[in-house]
């Protein structure tokens, strides 16, 4: 990494400066000379004030003002008290690399945390409102209210690897903070599309196999909800293309895989009756299987779409 080093500025002409001059002088210079404590906060205050995120390390009783005015304050454990008081990080060894691996840590965790609050955001937005056209339509729910938690608690089991998963590079090279707007954003745009593929579900189960047992029609949903929610994870876990461009991690491959299966076979099992779902016969499963690929395909167009119109994924 090359350092361009910019105009050098000493801190006895900063006094006679107002707040904005000295914003305009931060835009061209990187150099400052001779500071006072006060001119050293002065510096930290207006930085964070123009909206960047400011560091700061020392390790003086000068320091502790600047350390203070910081979003993080970076001092050692040899620092006079004073400034390890006002340190947000004391660093115990004299490697500066604990502060980059600290750095990429955050933002891998931070990544990774996106993907959850979108998945869960988007999907859950996405099956109430299918949820809510399919019982105004139908003449019987399209999923009881155990069968909606014991899919959501599937679900959720496979969402707890996503802390383990891998981070494309793209998304660890600036630093990124949590916007209620682009949540929204996600929400309303990919939360509609995995419900216009629910009413796809619905349109063939009634219209093409015409399904009136309300327990296999439930179970046919109960199953492809949690196929297509787990498959689409992967699509939106990453910007790229998934599976080729960017894979996951394999804890996250093995319990997606687990709980697909577990999601076509319970229906086979005590506990499914016990919720009121019934065996289903290949022909749906393959139909099930089918939806979830055409779903693949459309999301990733879809994902195209969104990344060209808001600039940003995950």
């Amino acid at each position: 990494m090359v350092l361009i080093l910019k105009i050098l500025y000493f801190g006895s002409k900063i006094d006679k400066l107002t707040d904005i001059a000295v914003l305009r002088l931060l835009k061209k210079t990187n150099i400052f000379a001779k500071l006072s404590p006060i001119q050293k906060a002065r510096i930290v205050r207006l930085l964070r004030e123009s909206g960047n995120v400011v560091g700061y390390m020392g390790d003086g009783i000068n320091d502790s003002p600047s350390l203070t005015n910081s979003d993080v304050g970076i001092s050692v454990d040899t620092a006079v008290d004073i400034a390890k008081e006002a340190a947000d990080i004391i660093l115990l060894e004299k490697d500066l690399n604990v502060l980059l691996d600290g750095v990429t840590e955050g933002r891998r965790t931070y990544v990774n945390l996106m993907k959850y609050i979108k998945l869960a955001t988007s999907f859950n937005f996405g099956e109430v409102v299918s949820v809510i056209i399919a019982s105004a339509l139908l003449p019987f729910l399209p999923e009881t209210p155990i069968q909606l938690l014991v899919e959501g608690l599937l679900y959720d089991f496979g969402q707890l690897t996503l802390p383990f998963d891998h981070v494309d590079k793209e998304s660890l090279q600036q630093p990124k903070s949590f916007s209620i707007k682009s949540l929204k954003n996600f929400m309303f745009f990919m939360g509609p599309l995995s419900s216009i593929f629910d009413m796809l579900v619905f349109a063939s189960l009634w219209f093409i196999f015409q399904i009136r047992d309300v327990a296999m029609f439930q179970t046919i949903w109960f199953s492809y909800s949690i196929t297509s929610n787990l498959v689409g994870m992967h699509i939106i876990r990453t910007a790229k293309l998934p599976f080729v461009q960017s894979n996951a991690h394999k804890a996250v491959y093995i319990s997606s895989i687990s709980l697909i299966l577990i999601g076509i076979f319970v229906p086979f099992t005590a506990l499914g009756n016990l919720i009121g779902l019934v065996p289903m016969e290949l022909k749906y499963i393959f139909m099930i299987f089918a939806i979830t690929l055409l779903y693949c395909f459309v999301a990733i167009f879809a994902k195209k779409i969104y990344i060209k119109k808001y600039g940003e994924w995950i």
